[in-house]
């Protein structure tokens, strides 16, 4: 069992929040975010001291047609410093890229791009293909980080199997994500003892992606930060796919280090989170999201429920809950 690492009245300098709103937020409007959103969100989290700033996908053009979403669904570099200039600033500059859904060539070499780190996410069985993707990264000169997704359906042996093969990587972060936000915090610990053993193994930090769906977001991210887990995916608001993930307003008020201003983020939300939601985008924890989160289920479903203004909860737990 490991041991609590700092207490309520201290901050751990190892700590690391990565902002996640236009990435995982971009999945709610389909990345249709404003210039003055997506400048004043980078202005926002300069001030409050965050970390790492995730802009959005790479995703290939041959696999997504861009008439069909908005720029930061493919985070072109050039779209990049229209807003952060040279990035002159500690925030460092974040993308993700999908295994089967991103194309290499268009990673250029870090002394390129503005891009610090880019975040490779991959399903269990796609891992061989993402170990090619995190070495290509590392050898351009990124930072690398590895999600592995939806694990609460993966086998306990294919889970040690997938983290002894990117222990082995040169990945300098391993995720723990709960993509269905269907786990409580005494498993999230469990995990994250599993996850922390590999990294102290292979010299790696471990991260935490949680999403909201049972309104734990926010407790399995202190709670798994609380025994050594460093790297923190938040989103101001919430605002992510579905229920939404932890809010970064809730995290830094929660994390002792003086270097985040949470006042900062707070402006944010009342000049463009406010009249976001009052336009009709919508996400965060309701009950449709609450049974997929309870059914361990992707929340695809949820999402489809939300999107036909469905409130008849009781059949549509009948239809997540039904066995074939």
């Amino acid at each position: 069992m490991l041991e609590q690492k700092g207490d309520l009245t201290s901050f751990r300098p190892d700590i690391k929040v990565v902002d996640c709103t236009l990435r995982d937020g971009g999945l709610v409007n389909n990345f249709e975010f404003s210039d003055d959103f997506v400048r004043d969100l980078y202005k926002a989290n300069v001030a409050a001291g965050i970390d790492y700033m995730e802009f959005g996908y790479k995703a290939s053009k041959e696999v997504f047609d861009p008439k069909d979403f908005g720029k930061w669904k493919f985070c072109n570099e050039e779209d990049i410093r229209a807003v952060v200039g040279e990035n002159n600033t500690d925030l460092k500059i974040a993308v993700m890229a999908d295994v089967g859904r991103t194309d290499l060539n268009d990673i250029p070499p870090k002394s390129e791009s503005v891009v610090d780190l880019i975040r490779v996410a991959t399903y269990i069985y796609q891992i061989p293909a993402a170990i090619e993707m995190i070495e290509d990264f590392a050898k351009k000169g990124y930072e690398v980080t590895v999600n592995i997704m939806a694990i609460s359906t993966a086998s306990e042996t294919e889970l040690d199997l997938a983290l002894e093969l990117l222990g082995k990587s040169s990945a300098n972060v391993i995720y723990l994500v709960d993509s269905y936000g269907s786990l409580f915090p005494e498993q999230m610990c469990r995990l994250a003892e599993k996850y922390l053993a590999v990294g102290e193994k292979y010299n790696k930090a471990i991260g935490i992606h949680a999403h909201n769906n049972q309104q734990l977001a926010f407790a399995n991210t202190i709670q798994t930060a609380s025994i050594g887990i460093s790297y923190l995916d938040a989103t101001v608001n919430g605002m992510g796919r579905g229920a939404g993930n932890c809010c970064t307003e809730l995290l830094l008020g929660f994390l002792r280090n003086p270097k985040y201003k949470i006042a900062n983020i707070f402006k944010f939300i009342e000049k463009h989170m406010v009249p976001l939601k009052k336009s009709g985008v919508t996400w965060g924890s309701d009950i449709q999201y609450i049974i997929t989160g309870q059914a361990n289920q992707h929340p695809r479903a949820a999402i489809a429920f939300t999107a036909e203004k469905r409130t008849d909860y009781s059949k549509f737990y009948t239809e997540v809950t039904a066995y074939e």
